[in-house]
């Protein structure tokens, strides 16, 4: 079982080097990058749910967490909804810093 729980560990520690991997490669899209950080975040609730379950306490903190991460990646979707609507297309490479 001590196998089975190391490899758990290293496979989201693993997740999380992709996740930050794909956001620093792939930064043309902003739905790329919005996509990278959601990933990040499952890796680290993974980690943290992993963790908390060997303690043996409470799993209230990773429900809060998992809160936190879904109210993050609505307000990334809105934002990306704003700048389509805005700008035409997600490409950082459309946007000027002298339009208001």
């Amino acid at each position: 079982m001590m196998l089975f729980s190391s490899y758990m560990v290293i496979c989201s520690i693993f997740m999380i080097f992709c996740g930050l991997w794909s956001f620093c490669s792939y930064r043309k899209h902003l739905l790329n990058m919005l996509l990278s950080l959601e990933f990040i975040m499952l890796g680290i609730f993974w980690t943290m749910t992993i963790g908390i379950c060997f303690l043996g306490s409470d799993v209230y903190f990773v429900l809060f967490f998992l809160t936190l991460a879904a109210c993050e990646g609505a307000l990334g979707l809105s934002l990306l909804v704003s700048v389509v609507r805005t700008h035409g297309n997600d490409c950082f490479n459309s946007f000027s810093i002298l339009e208001c």
